[in-house]
């Protein structure tokens, strides 16, 4: 895979190690659109201090974490899952991973544990690019484009996450998930 692949709903972006971008600082975002209009999608590597059940009027028993889906419209909640036999209404983004449906249904799922906590993913905000400047990112080489994969977005803990896309991904991209977070330090 190289950092030439294009972006495709479902692809994981990587970014590259020296971004400079603080938000998007070792960060592998899932695009859920991406089409002339512009593209958005999920960082799923951030995580946040706050439960699901902490920003909801109704009690969640599970402890449900939330991710900081990125930087744009943090007060508005999104979800991913891997469980369409369950919930309806959501859209294939990759395979096995889908984006939306049902959210009464996904609630009250998890109050009866029917859905736990490795089928689904909640975020606050999230990333959004304008027609064309994702393609000018990645033309200035700052992200890596790999597919989408369903291990990755329910199996992979948030530490560590960058490394092991990068490591999945094979070739120079071994190396590169090996780089310090400051070179000066080496």
């Amino acid at each position: 895979m190289s950092s030439t692949t294009p972006a495709t709903k479902g692809s994981m972006l990587v970014a590259e190690p020296f971004l400079g971008d603080p938000n998007f600082d070792r960060s592998v975002i899932l695009l859920c659109d991406h089409n002339d209009y512009g593209s958005f999608g999920f960082v799923l590597n951030q995580t946040t201090d706050v439960m699901l059940g902490d920003v909801l009027e109704e009690t969640i028993y599970q402890d449900i974490p939330l991710y900081l889906g990125g930087p744009v419209e943090k007060n508005t909640l999104h979800f991913v899952h891997r469980r369409p036999d369950l919930i309806e209404g959501g859209g294939e983004i990759a395979e096995g991973v889908y984006w939306g449906g049902d959210f009464e249904s996904v609630k009250t799922m998890l109050n009866l544990s029917q859905l736990t906590n490795d089928d689904v993913r909640f975020f606050v905000g999230y990333s959004g690019w304008g027609g064309g400047q994702l393609e000018d990112e990645l033309a200035q080489k700052a992200w890596y484009v790999t597919p989408g994969k369903a291990k990755f977005v329910f199996s992979t803990p948030a530490h560590g996450f960058w490394r092991e896309v990068l490591k999945d991904m094979g070739g120079k991209y071994r190396s590169i998930a090996h780089y310090p977070v400051d070179p000066s330090l080496n």
